[in-house]
């Protein structure tokens, strides 16, 4: 075992990578450990067929449903984690997320704080990822106490007529939120970025900013091909005393004063259950029995809608959203959830999911389609679960508010008809498309129902903080990353304050 350094974080994703940026100028001694590699400048990063139709990306491993069925995953190993592939759709959640709310199936629980927490941090967040959008145009959009840092992508032509036809339609779209350089994307090449990994191509992801940042201090290390296998505690098992790694096959130890734990809100849970000892046998940071609980995946579909008197020639087309079901039905009912544009569906991309239909006919179909991402909100419950089995990983997935999703899905297709889209198709998504994977390792005020406190500090380890999608109480019906790095710096700060002055 080797001492120090004073802070391990296990992960580089958009909570790892935030918060290694937010503690960086504190001197502290940090280092990085990822399980993963760099994402190279390589042809596949814009080869549709490569990414979409022979899975190059994917991990070579296999998780399994409860019931003992195998499936590939779609998480990713590398350094940025799943940000590298992300449509950097960087959104607040709502002020009414952070408070209970009634839903068809069930009631999303309240945060144990109010948005007006977060909110400072939210507007660094959005400064640090340099995202550009608009104030004043979604009915829904919270307090902004700070103006986001740059103007909106603009639409595409063919995409702005599709706006328009829903403002006819009466509905409020919004540009979204976005953590993209526009012009040096596709200096790069005129694809969409939605599931595009990159090196660094004007896309905010977590390595291209925040751990860019963070490696601007020398005191802060990144250490790639390094998966840890688990933690160890000290004797009373108030602390965490060991960090047990792996490089190139060799298992190395480390001994830092504070831990924190961004593998994601799977990865991060199978450690802790992993590490389970004698006077924790149902895991690190458990005493709850809540880890690895309350698993949320959100209910969404990929939805086409088709004219043959539209012409679609937009390279990437997502640049709007709107949320005129997000707080109601539209019509004083429950929540049905956010609708937005996704990256440009090109034929390519349709026969990964078409493999009998040629080709050509779906590039076809594509030229008079605009492609749609409808998104809703999967409640926790305590039996949708990650779990381990030996060295398998055992997802049990509890969906909730189905029928709600169904719901908005069904508006959306009625809303797309009206603004002149004849043929209207959807598809959902299953478990192996991670739909912002959340809420394993939640963060509550009683240490009998939550893991962690509202630091993101462990109530059973002191030096042991989780700070990645595991800690969201709900998932919202909006893209979480936003939120998850607005609460690594609160945390950062925090830890800047305390910890580390003590």
């Amino acid at each position: 075992m080797r001492p120090g350094p004073d802070i391990v974080i296990i992960g580089s994703g958009i909570g790892g990578a935030t918060i290694a940026a937010g503690l960086a100028g504190s001197g502290a001694e940090i280092l990085i450990l990822e399980a993963g590699d760099h994402v190279t400048d390589a042809p596949e990063n814009r080869d549709q067929r490569a990414i979409f139709q022979r899975g190059h990306f994917r991990p070579k491993e296999m998780w399994y449903e409860h019931e003992g069925a195998a499936f590939n995953p779609g998480n990713y190993y590398n350094v940025g984690g799943n940000s590298k592939f992300y449509g950097a759709v960087l959104v607040r959640y709502r002020r009414e997320d952070f408070e209970e709310m009634q839903h068809a199936e069930g009631v999303s629980p309240a945060w144990p704080f109010a948005y007006e927490e977060l909110e400072p941090w939210y507007s660094s967040a959005e400064q640090m990822y340099q995202v550009r959008g608009s104030l004043g145009q979604d009915p829904t959009e919270p307090f902004h106490s700070k103006p986001y840092p740059f103007p909106p992508v603009l639409d595409e032509p063919a995409i702005a007529k599709v706006r328009a036809r829903l403002v006819a339609a009466g509905m409020h779209p919004y540009s979204l939120p976005l953590g993209i350089d526009i012009d040096r994307w596709l200096a790069r090449g005129k694809t969409p970025w939605d599931a595009h990994p990159h090196r660094s191509d004007g896309k905010m992801d977590a390595e291209t900013v925040a751990l860019a940042q963070a490696l601007g201090h020398a005191n802060v290390t990144l250490q790639t091909g390094s998966p840890v296998v688990r933690l160890e505690t000290t004797a009373d098992g108030r602390r965490i005393e060991t960090v047990v790694y792996r490089t190139d096959g060799v298992e190395h130890r480390l001994s830092p004063k504070l831990v924190i734990l961004s593998a994601g809100a799977v990865q991060s849970a199978v450690l802790l259950l992993r590490s389970a000892n004698e006077r924790h046998p149902r895991g690190l940071a458990n005493t709850s029995d809540q880890v690895g609980r309350n698993f949320m995946n959100h209910n969404s579909s990929a939805v086409l809608a088709i004219s043959p008197l539209y012409r679609n020639d937009s390279v990437y087309q997502k640049s709007f959203g709107f949320n005129d079901f997000y707080l109601s039905d539209g019509q004083g009912g429950p929540p049905l959830g956010n609708v937005q544009l996704l990256g440009r569906v090109s034929g390519k991309i349709l026969k990964a999911n078409l493999p009998q239909v040629p080709e050509w006919l779906l590039e076809r179909v594509s030229q008079h389609a605009v492609d749609f991402y409808a998104m809703s909100e999967d409640i926790p419950h305590p039996e949708s679960r990650v779990m381990v089995d030996g060295d398998r990983i055992v997802l049990q997935w509890h969906r909730t508010n189905w029928q709600a999703h169904l719901d908005l899905v069904a508006r959306l297709k009625a809303v797309l008809k009206k603004a002149g889209f004849q043929f209207v198709l959807s598809r959902p998504f299953d478990k192996k498309t991670p739909s912002h994977q959340c809420g394993t390792v939640r963060m509550g005020n009683d240490p009998a129902a939550a893991p962690l406190d509202t630091w993101c500090r462990s109530h059973d380890h002191e030096n042991l903080f989780v700070v990645d999608a595991s800690f969201l109480p709900t998932s919202a019906a909006v893209n979480p990353a936003l939120t998850i790095a607005a609460q690594a710096l609160r945390v950062a700060d925090h830890i800047a304050s305390t910890d580390l002055r003590s």
